[in-house]
């Protein structure tokens, strides 16, 4: 079995160790070594990368007690090389997971629930809870988490005997059995755990709980610890600024200036749709009982397009068929009440670069062409 050492020192970023084996797979070097301080994916914790002896570690998994070290290059059996932890990517993991600690451990104290799910994504971190929470109780969470955080609290790791285990209430997704490792947070967590953490609440920083949403039957919060958070923040910021230089508001009264600007849209749009309902009614009846007829206009909504398109064909007799967009881009709608204009829009889908469809009496879709070419397909077409 591989010797552990980031158990010994979560903050170890340099080590010497011997080669094992050395195997050659489809798409790496499987290397193990007497002993290592790369922590292998597992309980929601992504894998270490970094270096061993000159080669690329791009993954770090654990089988049967010996933790594989997924190399771009081979390494001689029996030779001792150095490995050198991506630290950066070791820092950020363990802000994460200690702070998905704290937050899990008051959060299951306060709601009587349990931590079911647990994930370190790229960007966010997220977890699962078997409990119905709101914002509101988020919010005290994240509170009560951040005093924890910046109180300093140290960590506490041991392996108690299975008589201390016994009698010690930790949190756990499944029942245990032989030598267990515990994490204690002291006044926040004690949790079974095989992960990395900081040294104590004050390197995580800072958490913040993004969201919280109905999930199963819980909750899922997304969350950021330190650095993430405050990158976070960082941006949601930038944002925030843009928005209120673009409001013409102060950045504190941006909710509100949007809030005005939605009912005076609302309002706009109501408009624009009732001069837009005059213009079709207008053109309909410019179309009244002239058959078959094509109409290329402007861009408009989808709505607005299907809506044109069944108030002329009403009027005209015949096939309505609109196109709205521009050169290069068209939507479409195409009506025949009693019709079938399947194999029809099958031609014209081929002959426009088209694609869509429907039912027999009404299609729609896109094409990418021209005015022109369109105009052409269905000059053709009336011919024929």
């Amino acid at each position: 079995m591989t010797e552990k050492l980031y158990y010994n020192d979560s903050f170890t970023q340099t080590f010497t160790a011997v080669v094992t084996s050395c195997i050659q797979e489809k798409t790496a070097w499987a290397v193990t070594l007497d002993r290592t301080a790369f922590y292998p994916e597992g309980g929601g914790q992504p894998a270490d990368h970094g270096a061993l002896g000159g080669a690329a570690v791009t993954d770090t998994r654990e089988k049967d007690g010996e933790i594989i070290h997924f190399c771009d290059n081979p390494l001689p059996v029996g030779e001792t090389v150095e490995g050198t932890i991506d630290f950066a990517r070791r820092f950020d993991f363990m802000q994460q997971h200690s702070g998905e600690h704290i937050v899990s451990g008051i959060l299951c104290g306060m709601f009587h629930c349990d931590n079911v799910g647990f994930h370190i994504g790229h960007e966010l971190v997220t977890i699962d809870f078997n409990a119905e929470l709101s914002t509101e109780d988020a919010e005290k969470v994240e509170k009560l988490a951040n005093q924890y955080i910046w109180e300093d609290h140290p960590i506490q790791i041991g392996y108690p005997s299975s008589t201390e285990l016994e009698n010690l209430e930790y949190r756990s997704k499944k029942a245990l059995t032989g030598q267990v490792r515990i994490v204690s947070w002291p006044g926040a967590d004690c949790c079974a755990c095989c992960g990395t953490h900081m040294r104590s609440s004050g390197q995580v920083g800072i958490v913040k709980l993004i969201s919280c949403q109905k999930f199963r039957d819980g909750v899922r919060i997304e969350m950021a610890a330190g650095a993430r958070a405050l990158g976070w923040m960082n941006t949601v910021a930038a944002q925030n600024t843009k928005v209120s230089q673009l409001l013409s508001a102060k950045p504190d009264a941006t909710a509100s200036a949007v809030e005005r600007l939605q009912k005076e849209l609302y309002a706009l749009r109501g408009r624009v749709t009732e001069l837009e309902e005059r213009d079709f009614a207008r053109l309909a009846e410019e179309y009244a009982g002239k058959g078959s007829v094509l109409l290329i206009q402007s861009p408009m909504t989808a709505d607005s397009l299907r809506k044109l398109c069944g108030l002329v064909q009403e009027k005209c007799g015949g096939r309505c068929a609109v196109f709205a967009g521009e050169d290069g881009g068209y939507q479409y709608a195409v009506s025949l009440p009693g019709g079938d204009l399947r194999s029809f829009a099958k031609e014209m889908n081929g002959a426009l670069q088209g694609r869509g469809g429907g039912k027999p009496e009404f299609v729609q879709g896109s094409v990418q062409a021209s005015r022109q070419a369109i105009e052409n397909f269905f000059d053709q077409g009336d011919k024929a």
